[in-house]
């Protein structure tokens, strides 16, 4: 019989680790409200940014138009050509000068003089600005051009009217107080429609300038306008077949269209303001036609 083998002894139990304590959970705190990182689209600039319109060209140009010397000079000796010459011609006329003529006649030979002011300073209005150059900044801050252009034509038909008119009022004004006994013609119609007629030949000048781009080149070209047709009658006289021509150009150059609106002859200017219109429009419409054609 054989004898029991003695079991093995079993390995003891392992005895559990005890268990660290449950951590404490903290409290809860909000989470933080996520915010996109600031970029280019997410900016908020603190200068209000508003659509720019014709208004804020028209502002830009009154602000370069009365800060500039060019225009206080040729405007003052404008004045001075206007109402010093016309102060002259009133002492030395007459009461019986004035009966079937307006008071504002003495203004007639000052405006024949001071008319190149006016076209010198719509040539330099937009000309001066492609001279220095500085026609890029003003495109840069209006992209839009035909914008520029207007205003220019704006402000400068406003003063060379308010300045032209001051001036030829003042002229009759003191011709009346002189020669008050005459009972002249009615010559408040003269103020506007001849400082009508002198604006706009500045504004022809002004779109002269911007279609040369050069002050010199274009104040030549309206020096030639205004002073070529008042001597050319004389050589196309010469000639019977060119009689007709001669007295057309005799009849429609700038000083005798000047005489005519200050009723110089009687038909009071009517024709030669119509066709200076018609021509200074043609000139204006050239001008916005090349302006958005040709780089700065």
């Amino acid at each position: 019989m054989s004898t029991p083998q003695p079991s093995a002894p079993q390995p003891p139990a392992p005895q559990h680790a005890p268990q660290p304590p449950a951590p404490q959970h903290a409290p809860q705190q909000p989470a933080p409200h996520w915010q996109p990182a600031p970029g280019p689209s997410s900016y908020t600039s603190p200068i209000p940014v508003v659509r720019t319109h014709l208004g804020h060209a028209i502002a830009s140009e009154w602000t370069k138009i009365r800060s500039v010397r060019s225009t206080m000079w040729t405007l003052g000796v404008f004045l001075l050509l206007v109402v010093g010459i016309g102060f002259l011609v009133a002492l030395q006329t007459t009461d019986l000068d004035y009966r079937d003529t307006p008071y504002t006649i003495p203004a007639l030979f000052g405006l024949i003089l001071g008319q190149i002011c006016l076209i010198t300073l719509g040539v330099l209005v937009v000309s001066s600005e492609y001279g220095t150059g500085m026609i890029r900044t003003t495109f840069t801050a209006s992209p839009q051009r035909h914008r520029v252009l207007a205003a220019k034509l704006i402000i400068f038909f406003a003063v060379a009217f308010v300045v032209s008119a001051l001036a030829i009022g003042v002229v009759g004004l003191f011709s009346a107080g002189l020669h008050s006994g005459a009972g002249g013609a009615p010559w408040g119609g003269t103020v506007v429609i001849g400082a009508l007629y002198v604006s706009l030949l500045g504004v022809l000048a002004l779109a002269v300038g911007s279609m040369l781009r050069h002050s010199a080149g274009a104040i030549t070209t309206m020096l030639g306008v205004v002073l070529v047709p008042a001597i050319l009658p004389a050589f196309l006289l010469i000639s019977e077949s060119l009689r007709p021509v001669a007295e057309k150009v005799l009849e429609y150059n700038a000083i005798n269209s000047l005489a005519a609106v200050f009723d110089v002859g009687g038909d009071g200017g009517g024709r030669q303001l119509a066709v200076l219109a018609v021509i200074t429009a043609a000139a204006i419409a050239g001008a916005f036609a090349l302006l958005d054609r040709r780089d700065v």
